[in-house]
């Protein structure tokens, strides 16, 4: 079978061949592909969004991440507003009202002394959420400018940091915390300073790995020719570009932080009556959980809620920063 060669059409055949209307419409579509050739041939489907606007749509996606969400809300609008209209507070007390059970009077029941526990659970959201979110917010602001430090100048400077922080988290972090307790004695500040002591180093190892990944991109080395100082690269291109795996690694310190305080103050050495922390109330509680449960359940109860609404949040979060992680 003999083969043909391929005879290519000139463009004057071409032009000859169909209608000089057919031709200037085949000109346009071939080569003026911003020009199409009816009205209504193109339109826009799909606006323009922001890489923030993206991130809320892909967290609205998530139902667990909006109820965590939404917990949270209804938790910090309540221990704010509704100990303002209550006619009891967190101290006092009502002896002829003893261990109460759940009523309408008292929907959490009452203590050993007397006082409502509804309240007190609520004034105990109030210390141990503002400790979770102070100590996540001193942590986050240690952990950037130490691991954005060391990523960003590396060398011998990074090794040595990062030695530091080996050295930091070989030992139990509760040891450092018992510790500072005992010194500082029982109080908020003193439960803040100890959780904040070696909470910071996963913040810290993030922004490390984020600011080396990044310290070489073309942006970067534009600044740095411009003379902008390791401050303002660090602060201004840095770590705005990494802010997503840090937002993330921030959330998911609050549940920690609440965590440890309530731990803390469960063992005797946090905070101390008669402030109400929900560690604090877990404490008082165990001498009556067996003849009166309801003491121990609502304020376990808080933790255990917030402790799940924090982490749906925080995984929200990271799905809905980098999508390549959702399967």
């Amino acid at each position: 079978m003999r083969k043909e060669k391929f005879q290519p059409i000139s463009e004057s055949a071409l032009s000859q061949s169909i209608s000089p209307e057919a031709y200037a419409a085949l000109g346009r579509e071939m080569f003026d592909v911003n020009a199409p050739s009816d009205d209504s041939a193109e339109e826009i489907v799909r606006e323009s969004t922001t890489y923030w606007q993206d991130v809320w749509k892909r967290f609205r996606q998530d139902p667990l991440a909006i109820v965590g969400l939404c917990i949270i809300l209804i938790m910090a609008v309540a221990c704010i507003v509704i100990p303002f209209f209550s006619p009891y507070s967190y101290s006092g007390m009502d002896l002829t009202n003893m261990n109460a059970g759940p009523s309408l009077a008292h929907p959490c029941g009452t203590d050993p002394m007397g006082r409502d526990l509804f309240i007190r659970v609520l004034y105990g959201a109030r210390i141990s959420l503002s400790i979770g979110v102070i100590a996540a917010a001193i942590n986050f602001v240690i952990g950037v400018l130490y691991g954005g430090i060391a990523g960003y100048v590396g060398g011998k400077a990074d090794m040595i940091m990062m030695r530091i922080v080996d050295i930091l988290i070989a030992l139990p972090s509760m040891l450092y915390t018992v510790l500072i307790m005992l010194v500082l004695g029982s109080s908020v500040s003193s439960v803040i300073i100890a959780l904040c002591f070696t909470s910071w180093i996963g913040t810290a190892r993030v922004v490390r790995s984020e600011v080396m990944r990044l310290k070489h991109s073309e942006y970067v080395l534009s600044a740095r020719l411009s003379g902008a100082s390791i401050w303002k690269l660090l602060i201004t291109h840095l770590v705005p570009n990494a802010m997503g795996p840090i937002i993330v690694s921030t959330a998911f310190l609050i549940p920690s932080a609440i965590f440890s305080e309530s731990f803390l103050s469960f063992l005797g050495i946090g905070i101390q009556a008669p402030m109400a922390s929900w560690g604090t109330l877990a404490n008082d509680a165990r001498s009556t959980l067996l003849t009166y449960p309801h003491q121990m359940i609502f304020p376990v109860l808080a933790i255990c809620l917030t402790m799940f609404s924090f982490n749906f949040l925080g995984d929200g979060l990271r799905d809905a920063l980098d999508p390549k992680l959702k399967k």
